[in-house]
């Protein structure tokens, strides 16, 4: 039976997406499950994978192409395993030789078409590569990687003896992931009347909570209790004092939220993206520290999807875990403000006239001036505080 192999249903936000390199080639024997292509979106990149065991028969849309949902993208037939070994289809299916006497690259067979380009625009011989692809077969990951692979400064010349300084450079292309994430960036900031107040939090109560109930909790929840979980409770309270902070501004109108949807920013293999934790104020700490982990997880495997990112009323960003000690995030537009988590350093204080060391963090707010004013922010930021500071105020919702 043929099969249609196609785009998936994109997000509304999403008009399209873009072919990156197929793993596949027409005859190849795929399982049920396993990767065909990636598609590249503003958000996510996508994985389509094989919907039934059976051999690739055409492939329809090439790398670069610009795809909508719904279209096909190859055609699978499932009947196909029955009807011929997987040796003699993917010998038949093999791209033809190029021959020495024709001027040809003989190492270049090796290679995919995305590969080749690269290979010929680097000037690299695709014999120094050894590919990974199905039968050593060179694929653009393996040029890539070769590409990033440091080379020594100084090369000894064979002839003098003398040094020789090797200067190289390489151009790759912006992925649309990471044009997006510098649209939307930009954006902010022309958009937007971008203003960041600070203030600082001593973390030894949490910290004190996480050391006597971390085991207990993992026991009886199979979750970590982090970080994360606190600034998350500590947000949504605040944002119930401050609803102006939990707002957007929409041509000329002002839209208040009644739900806390809290996109949570971390880092993937390919850029910054934000999942949203939809209704936080309904989950428990363990339900978020769940989601959490599921987010960071999916990121790392690129697994996250349109519906991941879509929406959120706030964000919170953790630059403390990549060491940073203090900074001014962006704020994720149309939302009207971020909060900044930073690097927990012990620091001197002054607690009842004596200077003692505390585990101490810096925040930052980040907020649209247009909508928030200096007051509502400083006052929301120190509430955070607070309630980070007296964790009981997250149960008793004071």
């Amino acid at each position: 039976m043929l099969i249609e192999i196609k785009v998936p249903d994109l997000a509304e936000s999403v008009p399209d997406a873009t072919c990156l390199e197929w793993k596949k080639v027409p005859g190849d024997y795929v399982k049920e499950g396993e990767n065909l292509i990636d598609l590249e979106t503003d958000k996510v990149t996508l994985e389509i994978v094989a919907p039934n065991d059976g051999v690739i028969t055409a492939i329809l849309k090439r790398e670069g192409d610009l795809v909508l949902t719904g279209d096909i993208l190859a055609t699978l037939d499932s009947k196909g395993i029955k009807k011929a070994s997987v040796e003699t289809l993917n010998q038949e299916n093999k791209p033809a030789q190029i021959s020495s006497e024709e001027g040809g690259d003989l190492s270049l067979t090796k290679a995919g078409p995305a590969a080749r380009k690269l290979l010929i625009e680097n000037a690299i011989d695709a014999s120094a590569l050894k590919g990974t692809g199905k039968d050593g077969r060179i694929t653009k990951e393996d040029v890539l990687k070769f590409l990033e692979t440091p080379v020594d400064d100084l090369k000894e010349s064979e002839t003098s003896g003398q040094i020789e300084y090797q200067r190289q450079e390489k151009r790759v292309p912006l992925t649309r992931l990471r044009k997006r994430i510098a649209e939307k960036l930009l954006a902010a900031q022309e958009e937007n009347a971008l203003l960041t107040t600070f203030n600082e939090v001593d973390m030894s109560a949490i910290r004190d909570i996480r050391n006597r109930y971390r085991e207990e909790f993992l026991a009886k929840t199979e979750a970590k209790l982090g970080f994360m979980s606190f600034f998350i409770k500590a947000t949504v309270e605040s944002l119930k004092s401050f609803p102006i902070v939990n707002a957007s501004i929409d041509g000329d109108d002002v839209i208040y939220h009644s739900y806390f949807d809290i996109g949570v920013a971390v880092g993937s293999g390919k850029g910054l993206v934000v999942p949203i934790i939809k209704d936080a104020d309904l989950l428990s700490f363990a339900q978020i520290e769940e989601r959490i982990k599921e987010y960071g997880e999916k990121a790392q495997k690129g697994g996250l999807t349109v519906e991941d990112l879509v929406g959120g009323t706030f964000t919170i960003s953790n630059g403390g875990v990549y060491g940073s000690l203090v900074s001014t995030p962006i704020i994720n537009s149309p939302q009207s403000a971020i909060l900044g988590m930073h690097k927990i350093q012990e620091r001197p204080v002054v607690r009842d006239g004596q200077i003692v060391a505390r585990p101490m963090m810096y925040l930052a707010l980040t907020y649209d001036h247009r909508l928030i004013d200096g007051r509502e922010a400083v006052q929301f930021l120190d509430y955070v505080r607070q309630c980070l500071e007296e964790p009981s105020r997250l149960l008793l919702e004071l």
